[in-house]
């Protein structure tokens, strides 16, 4: 290709989507601090990567008001190493016996600065911040938002970021060099070999809210008074802040708070709470005095995003609440457990959709923490002892949800019920997801107590959050008409009045739920990106879900837009309008599907695809779903010609005029055994799909994404043999295929 030519080709892939950029999307990693008080001014913090330009600042929610200060990049080692040359020039002409002008004197002096400030980040994925400044109203509502940043690439990925109420106190943000990256400090023989000396505590007034980074090898102390009799609560919110951490193990800062007298003497110690990792600590102050509070992490790692805030004082908090959910239309009276509550009941609202609801408490000015309360359509039984074993099993009726605790360690709870064969039925713990310690374990048995079923663990891919799936699920067929008993306990043999659980033993409800990834979308106008939608069926659930945008800009186009029957994750594309957009929209999917006669509809939840310990991924929901469409426009747009669906083997045009020869196309990620011949026909490229009949089956249903790259000759500036270079350019709109046979 002449380099002539390039440039006019260049223009057509800008303009064609954003594949190439969103290998460098603008991204962010932390923000410290992560919250403040409402009514309250203040500077905050951004890392991340690939933010040159950043021009504006979107935080959810009502009440803020915020803005770009400044913007930061660290030197690389050839602009560091350009700044020791000078210095050195300086010094060797004064070495020379040569003396120095005031000038050069002040030369140097900046020199010596610059490079003394100046450090290789511990992750490029950090290296670069953003001052903010952000007003919070008065009364701006408590509560959880997201704040992304916008360059002129578009939208950074959302993190959290936290309206409170209390009085904010802030350390110094942590300095962390290359030499202390996560990874490395990980490995370290023992972890005492990586501990700093402590600075002194920073002093405090309760309550409070406390905020800081953590540094390799670092401890973090605040210092307060507190009265006989108090009863301090220490609630740490980290993993919360930022859920997974790629490349640290176990794929997240796993904070240790201690508390201690005046005398220095460990007096309370928590490193989780419950089967959350963010601790929570609480003491009955035994007499008046100076106590100190320290963080860190459990085996010293530290870094710019290993961020945490914690809510330190008499403050009313929720440790668990029973039942864990209601009926809809119902008013529920709940029991509360927990520290400095006014009471130990609390009436439930009535709430007009199943769902899960929040739940808190004021005491004084002061509210507690969130709890999920979950609502549902289903009839409501408590579950009643004696009932440890099947000849004193609680009698049920399908369907219901029975409300109930494993009350002491060891302890069954055992439900009798009638089958009629070929009956279905599901029974599905809700413990673990909902905040309760139980690692529930499900058994059904026969009347002979031989066992049918068995179910320990079972993954709901849309609790995100969750590394140890701990709630048990069994669908099971009764082969005959009897009676049968279900178990129901706790894997590692532990109970007590926290150890609550939502037990639903009903018919299969078919149903789904969808998940949409990225959660921030950056198109150029008439660009075309992919996206994928993951559905997650739901009690056997298999049908075919149509995919359509709601309220989406005028020139938005979704293509591809159905998730086949049994599959559970779609690759689908979005097409940006011709023109840019004033500001970022938020986008609302929705998913529709004939389920037992009915139509059912449901929202697509935005999400990040999150990687925890180098290993695993997860969903991680996000509040909103945005897109960004600004940059210059295009002047045509890429459109394939033939029948859709395509029936593979089959063919499609795509029309390229002049860039015929120029533009190579390919599949991207393709289902096993479906291959692409591309070859050029007049003004375009005729595209050939075909299938291996010993990897796609005919019938095989879903999206085919296409992927263009052109071919660039670059001669290198040092003389060398010129390069040749792929640059992905575009994706197609998403191709709709069925195999109808192989040829």
């Amino acid at each position: 290709m002449s380099r002539g030519r390039w440039p006019a080709l260049l223009g057509l892939a800008l303009a064609c989507c954003v594949w190439a950029q969103q290998q460098s999307a603008p991204h962010i990693g932390y923000v410290y601090p992560a919250g403040g008080r409402h009514g309250a001014t203040f500077q905050v913090t951004v890392g991340g990567q690939f933010l040159d330009g950043v021009n504006n600042v979107y935080l959810s929610g009502a009440g803020v008001q915020a803005g770009v200060l400044q913007y930061g990049k660290p030197l690389t080692q050839a602009q560091i190493n350009k700044l020791r040359d000078q210095l050195k020039e300086l010094n060797d002409k004064k070495t020379a016996g040569t003396p120095l002008t005031e000038e050069e004197r002040k030369t140097a002096a900046e020199l010596r600065e610059k490079i003394a400030a100046a450090r290789r980040p511990a992750t490029p994925a950090l290296a670069e911040t953003v001052s903010l400044q952000i007003t919070l109203a008065p009364e701006a509502p408590l509560g959880v938002r997201e704040l992304r940043l916008a360059t002129p690439s578009g939208l950074t990925n959302p993190l959290i970021f936290q309206v409170g109420q209390l009085t904010e106190f802030s350390k110094v943000p942590a300095k962390v060099s290359s030499d202390a990256a996560v990874p490395k400090a990980a490995k370290k023989a023992t972890p005492a070999a990586t501990v700093r000396a402590p600075e002194p505590p920073l002093s405090v007034a309760l309550p409070a809210l406390l905020n800081g980074q953590i540094a390799p090898g670092a401890v973090d102390r605040y210092r307060f008074q507190a009265i006989k009799g108090q009863r301090i609560v220490a609630a740490a919110s980290v993993r919360e802040l930022i859920p997974y951490i790629s490349d640290a193990v176990p794929g997240w800062f796993q904070a240790v708070l201690a508390l201690y007298d005046a005398q220095g003497k460990q007096v309370e110690y928590a490193d989780h709470f419950g089967s959350r990792p963010d601790p929570v600590l609480c003491y009955a102050i035994p007499s008046d005095g100076e106590y100190v509070l320290e963080i860190r992490d459990s085996i010293y790692r530290g870094r710019e995003d290993f961020v945490y805030r914690i809510a330190v004082g008499e403050l009313p908090f929720i440790t668990g609440i029973f039942p864990l959910g209601g009926k809809v239309g119902s008013r529920t009276s709940l029991e509360l457990q927990g520290w400095n509550l006014p009471k130990a009941k609390l009436a439930e609202s009535r709430h007009k959709a199943a769902g899960s609801y929040p739940v808190s408490i004021r005491n004084g000015p002061w509210v507690s923490n969130l709890v999920p309360f979950v609502v549902d359509t289903l009839p409501e039984r408590f579950e009643k002892e004696p009932n440890d074993q099947p000849k004193t099993a609680q009698r049920v009726k399908l369907p219901l949800i029975v409300n109930g605790r494993i009350g002491r360690p060891g302890d069954w709870d055992v439900f009798r019920m009638d089958g009629h064969a070929g009956e279905e039925m599901v029974a599905e713990v809700f413990a673990r997801r909902l905040g309760s310690p139980l690692d529930s374990v499900l058994k059904l048995t026969d009347a002979s107590g031989r066992q049918l079923a068995f179910n320990d663990d079972f993954e709901d891919k849309g609790a995100g959050l969750i590394t140890h799936q701990a709630d048990s699920r069994i669908l099971f067929t009764f082969p005959a008409k009897g009676t049968y008993y279900l178990h129901l306990g706790d894997a590692q043999q532990k109970g007590g009045p926290e150890y609550t659980y939502g037990l639903r033993i009903s018919p299969p409800r078919p149903d789904f739920e969808l998940r949409v990834v990225p959660s921030t979308i950056n198109l150029r106008p008439g660009m075309t990106v992919p996206i994928t939608v993951y559905a997650l069926r739901k009690d056997g659930f298999s049908g075919e879900i149509a995919l359509r945008l709601t309220d989406a800009p005028p020139g938005l186009v979704l293509s591809g837009g159905t998730v086949p029957p049994d599959e559970e994750k779609i690759r689908v594309t979005l097409t940006a309008p011709p023109g840019p957009l004033d500001k970022p929209r938020s986008l609302h999917l929705e998913g529709s599907a004939t389920i037992q006669a009915r139509e059912i509809r449901r929202p697509g939840v935005p999400a990040e695809d999150m990687m925890q310990a180098f290993a695993y991924r997860h969903l991680v929901p996000a509040q909103e779903w945005m897109v960004s469409v600004n940059g210059p426009a295009r002047a045509a747009a890429w459109k394939l010609l033939g029948a859709m669906p395509v029936k593979i083997p089959g063919r499609l045009f795509l029309p390229l005029g002049k860039f015929t020869n120029q533009v190579q196309l390919a599949l991207n990620d393709p289902p096993e055994g479906i291959s692409l011949e591309t070859s050029p026909q007049g003004n375009g490229v005729s595209l050939l799909f075909r299938a291996d009949p010993q990897k796609a089956k005919p019938g095989l249903r879903g999206n085919l994404i296409v992927e263009a790259v052109t071919e660039r000759t670059v001669t290198p500036p040092n003389g060398a043999a010129p390069v040749t270079r792929r640059q992905p350019i575009g994706v197609l709109p998403a191709i709709p295929f069925e195999i109808a046979g192989t040829k």
